[in-house]
C-alpha cells in the first residue's frame, strides 16, 4: 500500500494534477464527492479527511455524523473529461469513524464485508455487467415523454448517428481511465446503448460502475445530449438493465465449473443459483431500487418477471450461458433483474450473499425453464412453480422488511435506511394522480 501510495504522490506531481477528488457513494448509491488539494493528498491517506456524515442521505444518524473518508490509492485516475487546464484526479474511498471503524453505513464497506466472508469460505466473485442506457436530446420532455436521439433498433449502425461517437468517445475514456471494455453497441429501444465492462473482481467492477456512470453523462453533456440510467424512461419501449454474469473462483479454479456436468456447471454454481433464486424476491428492493423499476421488470421486452433458470433461456431470471467447447473458465451464470440505477455495492453484496447461503446450506436447483417463460399461461408458470418476482416497490419492500439475508449483509443501518427512503418514495408515488388516471376518469365520471 505504501508503494501504491508513492506512485498517487508522485503520478500528481508529474503531471501537475491540481486537485484530487475524493469519491463515495450514499445508500442509495448516488456519487459524492469532494476535491482537496494536492498538498492535502498525504494527509488523507494517513489521517482521512473528515466531513458531516449527517449531510450525505442515509450515511449516519445526526448525533454521530463525524466521519472520515480514506481514499484508496489503488483507485487512483487522472479525470480524461477535465483536459490539460487544471488537470484533475479521482479516488474512491473507505469512510470509517473517527475512531477508525469501518462507517456502517458505507455501501462499499458493505460489499467489502460480504466479499470478505466469501473469502473465508476460499471464494473470489467475479462480475461483468452489461449496462444499458438512453441518450436523449434534452433532460426536459413534452406530452409525448422525452425525446430519444435516434430512432434505431439492436445493433444498427446509424450512419452519422450520435450514437457511434457518442460510444467511441466514452469507450475511449473508459479506457483511459483503466475501465476495459468487452463490447458496445445499439440496443433495442430508440436512443438506447450498451456498453459491457471487462469482468473483474466485484469491488473493481462496483468502482467501475460509479465511474462509467459519471463518464457516459460527462460525453452527453460534451455532445450537447443528455444520459439518463433511468429503468424504464420511455412508455412502451425497452427498459435499461444491467444483466451481470457472475462467477465464484477458488484460486485460478473456476468454482462454477464441472467437466464431468451435463451443463459443465458444478454442484457450487448449482447451489449458488438456488440462492439466488429463493432470495430474489427479497433483494428486488435493492436489485430494482426505484417505482420506475417495475415498469421494466413488469413491462416485457425481455425483462424477467418470474423466477426461474435456463440454459440460454432469456425469459430466465437467470440465465446460464453455454460455455465455449474447451474454454471450462468462463462457466459463469447472469442475472436478469438488476437494472442500471441500481447501488453496485449493495446489489453485488446482496446477490453473492443469496448465492453462497445457497452453497452454504446446499439449496436444490430445480428444473430449468425450457419455454418461454412470458409466452405460459398464469396457470402453466404456477404449475411449473416459477412464482412472479414483486410486482411493485412497496411489494419489494414486505418481501425486505421480513429478510434476515437482507438485514444480516447490509447492517442495521443501511437495512433501516434503505426501507425508510424507499417507503417514503412510495408514498410520494401513491398519492399522486396521474395523466393516465385523469384521461381515463375525468371525463368519463
Amino acid at each position: 500500500m505504501d508503494k501504491q501510495r508513492d506512485f498517487v504522490l508522485r503520478t500528481i506531481e508529474e503531471r501537475g494534477v491540481k486537485f484530487v477528488r475524493l469519491w463515495f457513494t450514499d445508500v442509495i448509491g448516488t456519487l459524492k464527492s469532494v476535491a482537496i488539494a494536492p498538498a492535502e493528498v498525504e494527509g488523507a491517506f494517513s489521517e482521512g479527511i473528515g466531513f458531516d456524515g449527517s449531510a450525505i442521505e442515509g450515511l449516519t444518524r445526526s448525533y454521530e455524523s463525524d466521519l472520515l473518508a480514506h481514499p484508496d490509492p489503488t483507485t487512483f485516475q487522472t479525470l480524461p473529461w477535465r483536459g490539460e487546464i487544471d488537470p484533475t484526479a479521482r479516488m474512491f474511498c473507505d469512510l470509517t469513524t473517527p475512531d477508525g471503524q469501518p462507517a456502517v453505513a458505507d455501501p462499499r464497506q458493505v460489499l467489502k464485508r460480504t466479499l470478505a466472508k466469501a473469502a473465508d469460505a476460499g471464494f473470489t466473485f467475479y462480475t461483468h455487467p452489461e449496462i444499458e442506457f438512453y441518450l436523449l436530446k434534452s433532460s426536459s420532455y413534452g406530452a409525448e415523454g422525452p425525446e430519444p436521439v435516434d430512432s434505431a433498433g439492436y445493433f444498427d449502425n446509424v450512419p452519422g448517428g450520435t450514437a457511434h461517437d457518442f460510444r467511441r468517445r466514452s469507450v475511449r475514456m473508459l479506457e483511459d481511465l483503466g475501465i476495459s471494455v468487452e463490447y458496445s453497441h445499439h440496443e433495442g429501444g430508440p436512443g438506447q446503448n450498451e456498453i459491457d465492462l471487462r469482468y473483474a473482481d466485484a469491488l473493481a467492477t462496483a468502482d467501475n460502475i460509479m465511474t462509467f456512470r459519471t463518464v457516459i453523462k460527462e460525453v452527453a453533456i460534451e455532445q450537447g445530449v443528455y444520459a439518463t440510467f433511468m429503468p424504464k424512461p420511455l412508455s412502451g419501449k425497452p427498459g435499461s438493465g444491467m444483466h451481470t454474469h457472475m462467477s465464484l473462483f477458488e484460486g485460478d479454479t473456476n468454482a462454477f465449473y464441472d467437466e464431468g456436468d451435463q451443463y459443465h456447471l458444478s454442484k457450487t454454481g448449482r447451489q449458488f443459483i438456488a440462492g439466488l433464486l429463493t432470495h430474489a424476491n427479497e433483494i428486488s428492493a435493492v436489485t430494482n431500487q426505484f417505482v420506475n423499476s417495475y415498469k421494466r421488470l413488469w413491462g416485457g421486452d425481455e425483462a424477467p418477471s418470474f423466477i426461474c433458470w435456463g440454459l440460454n433461456n432469456r425469459s430466465a431470471l437467470v440465465r446460464l450461458p453455454q460455455a465455449k467447447p474447451n474454454k471450462g473458465q468462463s462457466t459463469r451464470i447472469e442475472y436478469r433483474a438488476l437494472d442500471s440505477a441500481a447501488n453496485p455495492y449493495l446489489a453485488f453484496a446482496l446477490m453473492l450473499a443469496a448465492g453462497l447461503k445457497g452453497i452454504e446450506e446446499g439449496y436444490e436447483l430445480p428444473a430449468e425453464a425450457e419455454d418461454n417463460v412470458w409466452s405460459l399461461t398464469d396457470a402453466e408458470r404456477r404449475a411449473l412453480g416459477y412464482s412472479p418476482l414483486p410486482a411493485s416497490l412497496d411489494h419489494a419492500l414486505e418481501y425486505m422488511e421480513d429478510s434476515e439475508l437482507v438485514a444480516e449483509t447490509l447492517g442495521e443501518q443501511v437495512f433501516n435506511y434503505v426501507l425508510l427512503n424507499k417507503r417514503k418514495e412510495w408514498q410520494e408515488y401513491r398519492s399522486q394522480v396521474t395523466p393516465f388516471e385523469l384521461k381515463s376518469n375525468l371525463e368519463m365520471l
